[in-house]
């Protein structure tokens, strides 16, 4: 079995942090009780920021690891999936579980572990605002607890919320449906101003919270009614004039290579908005990010490694691939005239040239970098296959190959190697891009009550222009019967944000994610929620457990 790697990142204890304060001495005597404005002197402007990247390292395993946010958004869609081969990867059959829409209360690690990581997040960013923030920092940890409250909802349906100094004794209140959602609108709008423009993209910064308002009015009538989600004109206009805004700003522009967003030298994108920052080489904080390229790779397909250099776990499916509107099977290169630069295939330097491997989607025969095909461990031709067997168990000869491989991160290969799996690969984590913020002003502009659909096909086509890809004669929303249709800006949305924890709220809002696709039977209308583990539903009485669970 070759299950992902699980990090946990610890609160720091108040109290550890107050007495490892270098600058203040503390008398305090046995059973003595330290009074909260003691605390907050005792902590000062140093210990507040300490609190504040507290809250900042909360979000890098949630987002980094492909077996925590990742799981519960696209594996549970139709563009991620991962079977059982033999004895490898059936975890009790969470996974299947998962793709299949089956999953119970308490039934899936992951739930629970992310219900309480997201809460954490939440907690953590609260804290700070008890101990004297600046403005500033305040309105940095807010925007953190917003980010975190805003998945908490798309997740679970709702939030526990706390305000500093409330009577820790009473439960937190919890907030669902359109309260929830104007209440983060309301925190994100309050804070905006007070966010200091220099913050990069590793910090809570206004385009970041101007993205995350964007994503709050474009979701609003799907997070009230998942089943059969509707779209207010008001909302739509809002999305659109934030997101003209980040456009017309200037500061964002779509990158040469598409897989630079993704590589260990990303920090320096010209599409980043909002990312977790790693250093290659250095494990303090580093957020697992390998395990991106670990959990898809098979276990032959870095040489020096073989066979561990991957745990042949995580793929996709033929539908996704169709959905570039290709007419060719790539080998070592695509053969396309006009081929979707983010399908893949092509020599990426660092990365092919070390390893053989070629970011993208991973299809056929797969090469070393000295041209020598790959096998698997049977002695078999490292063919990946598209075909997944409806049970999603694999057995036989070929079991090893099943499934579409996706190399959404470049291997980080520097240091000979060494950070290839190690947890100090330097490849920070995407969590917001521009490309979302023009895939979402197309949508509300076809949403819109004057729907502007020749603006947002222009929109469409210029960044399709920009991934190499042929122009749209046409767009549609959405293709009920077909979701894999390349003409739909639902496809264009999975063509560009694949395996970037988006896709089961996009599939809720289009109004198709109970439908069956490959792999998934039709489902009920109670797994487009999550459901609420049964420790926070008997430690909050306010919590309601979601319909059908």
């Amino acid at each position: 079995m070759y299950p992902l790697k699980y990090k946990t990142h610890f609160s720091i204890a108040l109290i550890a942090l107050i007495f490892s304060t270098s600058c203040t001495k503390l008398d305090q005597g046995l059973n003595s009780t330290l009074t909260s404005d003691q605390a907050k002197n005792a902590l000062g402007v140093n210990g507040t920021q300490l609190l504040l990247q507290t809250a900042y390292n909360d979000v890098g395993n949630p987002y980094s690891d492909p077996g925590n946010i990742m799981s519960m958004e696209e594996v549970t869609a139709d563009q991620c999936v991962v079977p059982t081969r033999a004895g490898d990867w059936d975890d009790n059959g969470k996974w299947r579980a998962l793709k299949q829409q089956t999953f119970k209360a308490d039934g899936v690690d992951v739930i629970i572990n992310m219900f309480n990581a997201l809460n954490k997040l939440n907690f953590d960013a609260t804290n700070v605002l008890a101990f004297n923030p600046s403005k500033a920092q305040a309105a940095e940890a807010r925007f953190l607890r917003a980010f975190a409250l805003y998945q908490l909802l798309d997740l679970f349906g709702q939030f526990p919320f706390r305000d500093p100094g409330d009577n820790l004794l009473n439960a937190p209140k919890v907030y669902t449906g359109d309260s929830a959602v104007s209440f983060i609108i309301g925190e994100l709008n309050t804070i905006i101003p007070d966010l200091d423009p220099a913050n990069g993209i590793a910090k809570a910064n206004k385009d970041a919270a101007n993205m995350l308002l964007m994503k709050l009015y474009l979701n609003r009538g799907a997070f009230n009614n998942r089943a059969a989600p509707t779209f207010d004109d008001a909302d739509m206009q809002q999305v659109i004039t934030l997101g003209n805004a980040i456009i017309g700003s200037g500061k964002y522009s779509y990158n040469a290579n598409y897989f630079d967003n993704f590589s260990p030298s990303n920090s320096g994108s010209k599409e980043a908005i909002f990312a977790y920052p790693n250093t290659s080489g250095v494990a303090t904080n580093n957020s697992g990010i390998h395990n991106y390229w670990w959990a898809t790779l098979h276990y032959n397909s870095y040489r020096p490694l073989a066979p561990q250099s991957g745990w042949n776990g995580f793929s996709t499916v033929a539908d996704f691939y169709n959905s570039f509107g290709v007419t060719s099977t790539p080998t070592k290169t695509p053969v396309d005239t006009l081929l979707d630069q983010r399908i893949g295939g092509r020599f990426y330097k660092g990365c092919t040239d070390v390893s053989g491997i070629r970011p993208g989607l991973l299809i056929g025969q797969q090469y070393y970098e000295d041209g020598t095909a790959e096998k698997d461990r049977k002695g078999n031709l490292l063919k990946f296959d598209p075909n997944i067997s409806a049970d999603l168990k694999e057995t036989g000869n070929d079991l090893e190959i099943k499934g579409i491989r996706i190399v959404k991160y470049v291997p980080d290969f520097s240091g000979n190697g060494k950070n290839y799996g190690g947890g100090v690969s330097g490849n920070w984590a995407m969590i917001y891009r521009y490309p979302d913020v023009v895939l979402m002003v197309a949508e509300a502009k076809m949403r819109a009550t004057a729907a502007d659909n020749a603006g947002a096909l222009a929109l469409v086509n210029e960044l399709r222009t920009a991934r190499k890809a042929a122009p749209l004669a046409s767009m549609t929303l959405v293709n009920p019967s077909n979701m894999a249709d390349p003409g739909t800006l639902l496809a264009e949305r999975g063509r560009e944000l694949y395996w970037e924890s988006t896709r089961r709220t996009d599939l809720i809002r289009f109004g198709v994610f109970m439908k069956p696709w490959a792999l998934k039977p039709a489902s009920d209308e109670a797994h487009l929620l999550f459901p609420i583990p049964t420790s926070a539903l008997a430690a909050n009485p306010n919590l309601k457990q979601n319909t059908g669970y």
